[in-house]
């Protein structure tokens, strides 16, 4: 599965209306505080993720991407 930044903000968007937070109006930051979470996410496990391979001719460390 790929990572996707807009879908994980939809996720924390969708967490937050959840928990009682209103998405829309002049004074929400719902979407702008749940588009930085799901940016500041999806590059640090971009950045630095990495996926150990244990066995066989491909054995080593790869990044996630």
């Amino acid at each position: 599965m790929a990572l996707s930044k807009d879908q994980l903000k939809a996720r924390i968007v969708s967490e937050m209306v959840a928990m009682g937070a209103n998405a829309s109006g002049e004074h929400s930051w719902v979407q702008k505080f749940a588009e930085a979470i799901a940016n500041a996410v999806v590059d640090e496990i971009q950045q630095n993720a990495q996926v150990p391979v244990s066995g066989g001719s491909s054995a080593g460390n790869y990044p996630v991407t």
